[in-house]
């Protein structure tokens, strides 16, 4: 598993993923007027990744993507990011369906948040998930967040305003333990359950 900053040159295998999982990321979406063509085509890229690129250098946020056996497969957002007395954020992700299951969503979002507290020095992580996302919903349980609010009609997704259930972890919850460590001393799940 390896996150990384994004690069103009990911254009290509972004859109091809993108474009390939459209029935499997695009409920969990925000609406848009554009198709979902032309909203992850190649030549969609380059404006996306310089909004990323510029909001990263104000530390308004700080985009990874997801590496895992060594290709992309997917992108992990920290939004939101504030300082000062607040020193908290919001994770936003999604992944290839065909590593669906694999425990890449719940290890990048562990790495993403040691990264927050250790390095960014941040005291708060936000997980926001629409209640029937239930493959998102096993991940923050995985990583033990706590449930923190419902918000009604909170984003403008795939359409319509959908609720949100909030998740949150602060620096204190982790007992000095970093959320990798967390997630590896758990016990390995039955094979029958299917986890992003």
């Amino acid at each position: 598993m390896v996150l990384r900053p994004p690069r103009l040159r990911d254009a290509r295998t972004w859109s091809e993923i993108r474009l390939r999982n459209e029935q499997w990321l695009s409920p969990w979406e925000p609406t848009s007027p554009h198709t979902w063509e032309e909203r992850n085509s190649p030549g969609s890229w380059p404006a996306l990744h310089s909004a990323l690129r510029s909001a990263a250098r104000r530390g308004t946020m700080l985009p990874f993507m997801v590496y895992y056996g060594g290709r992309l497969v997917g992108q992990m957002n920290v939004s939101n990011v504030v300082h000062g007395a607040l020193r908290s954020c919001t994770v936003g992700y999604w992944v290839d369906s065909v590593v669906a299951g694999r425990n890449v969503t719940p290890t990048a979002l562990a790495l993403v948040i040691d990264h927050c507290f250790n390095e960014v020095q941040l005291h708060r992580v936000e997980v926001d998930i629409r209640p029937e996302n239930a493959p998102s919903l096993r991940v923050v349980e995985k990583l033990g967040l706590r449930r923190e609010g419902f918000y009604e009609r909170f984003l403008d997704i795939d359409g319509a305003w959908r609720d949100h259930i909030a998740f949150a972890v602060t620096y204190e919850e982790l007992y000095g333990r970093s959320m990798v460590g967390r997630l590896a001393a758990l016990p390995p799940e039955p094979s029958w359950r299917g986890v992003r």
